[in-house]
């Protein structure tokens, strides 16, 4: 494992911290605008500049940097006060795919439109009725002349509200197994024939939505992969997904806690002076630390050109957890002034307040707790798979719960 930048890399960042402390917005520039506006003009800045989506090739915005100058160019825009993105699932997620499967044709016109911020995309995965399981999706699309009819329902779909573009998988031919009867398309997200319903989170915000086709009308020509692939395009997303969340940033972190700890009293003396909080400190410094240097082999591995495995998904398995648990010991150091949630008056302007309740939705989005032990074992551990009762049956032959 390698920490230190090699002179081509030290000059990289050296570039990258010049070019970031002279062009991030100022709170002045960012005055009466919303934050769809705020991300779009920060994109399209760092578009113009060359410094948007860096390790794409540059006919499609890109500057066709390594892996490792990625990781630099994250770790020194990290160091300002940018605006917040609307952008990991277009870039991380949809634009790896149409990279993957897209024609030539479609690459050049969607691809630039998304690095620059123009366009923006989400993913059309989850169904109600699926939990985790993306491949029990039953939105179907039956074939018509040169277009697909689309008729079913998405949920938990963030960004669709102000979204351009998706990409979205449904079932093609239920009598085919479980992963062999869907296919992937890419949609246009103003098409007649498109619901999306805002979903009131806990926390207030209402970033994610459930979205309805009736009738919607696809033309083949945006379908990515041949017809009963969709399982194989949908893993060219998942994969990227597991990279493009990671652990989760933002939100509270050791540090925050610790100064907490040390502001606070507890039984009339400070709170870090307490065995029990301390210990509790301990915890988190050494899982904090463990995914330090577990994200820095993955650096080493990028530097080498090598690609990092499944052993990614360790890094959100105990990363989410991990920052729900030190929110919700935060407001209990608190106390009664922790039910309080007001930028203005909270402590550290609400953001452990934020935090926990943003949090438990950190171990759902990009995989489950459950689904990153299930690689972890599987992938890593080399531990057999679990048992599958609808494996090698048509779609239409799983059971399903009936009413009584």
């Amino acid at each position: 494992m390698d920490f230190n930048d090699s002179t081509q890399e030290a000059r990289f960042r050296e570039e990258v911290s010049a070019w970031l402390n002279d062009n991030v917005p100022s709170a002045k520039e960012m005055d009466g605008l919303d934050y769809l506006q705020k991300a779009k003009l920060w994109q399209k800045r760092k578009y113009d500049a060359g410094w948007a989506c860096i390790r794409w090739p540059a006919e499609y915005g890109g500057r066709n940097a390594s892996p490792i100058e990625q990781v630099i160019w994250n770790q020194e825009e990290s160091k300002h006060d940018t605006p917040e993105s609307i952008f990991v699932i277009g870039h991380g997620m949809c634009a790896p795919t149409m990279m993957s499967w897209a024609s030539d044709d479609q690459k050049k016109r969607y691809l630039p439109k998304l690095a620059s911020g123009e366009e923006v995309w989400c993913q059309l995965f989850s169904e109600p009725a699926g939990g985790s399981d993306l491949a029990a999706l039953r939105t179907k699309a039956e074939k018509d002349g040169d277009d697909w009819v689309i008729n079913g329902q998405k949920i938990w779909t963030s960004g669709a509200h102000y979204s351009d573009f998706g990409v979205l998988v449904v079932r093609t031919d239920p009598t085919a197994q479980k992963h062999q009867g869907l296919s992937y398309f890419f949609i246009d997200m103003k098409s007649p024939g498109i619901e999306i319903k805002p979903i009131k989170q806990i926390s207030g915000s209402s970033n994610f939505n459930e979205v309805y086709f009736s009738d919607l009308r696809v033309p083949d020509a945006q379908r990515l992969g041949e017809i009963g692939q969709g399982w194989q395009v949908a893993l060219t997303t998942l994969m990227n997904e597991r990279a493009a969340i990671g652990g989760g940033g933002g939100g509270v972190n050791f540090d925050s806690v610790f100064d907490l700890a040390r502001k606070v009293n507890k039984n009339g003396r400070p709170a870090i002076e307490d065995s029990q909080v301390r210990a509790k400190l301990a915890d988190w410094y050494v899982q904090e630390s463990g995914l330090k240097f577990a994200g820095y082999r993955s650096m080493t591995a990028l530097s080498k050109g090598e690609i990092p495995g499944p052993e990614n998904s360790i890094g959100k398995l105990v990363g989410a957890p991990k920052q729900q648990d030190m929110a919700s010991f935060a407001l209990d150091l608190l106390e009664a002034s922790g039910s309080i949630w007001d930028e203005n008056f909270s402590e550290s302007n609400g953001l452990f307040q934020a935090t926990f309740m943003a949090s438990p939705g950190g171990r759902i989005a990009g995989g489950t707790d459950e689904v990153m032990a299930n690689i972890i074992a599987e992938r890593v551990l080399g531990m057999p798979q679990d048992m599958r009762a609808d494996k090698g049956i048509p779609f239409t032959e799983i059971p399903t719960a009936q009413k009584p």
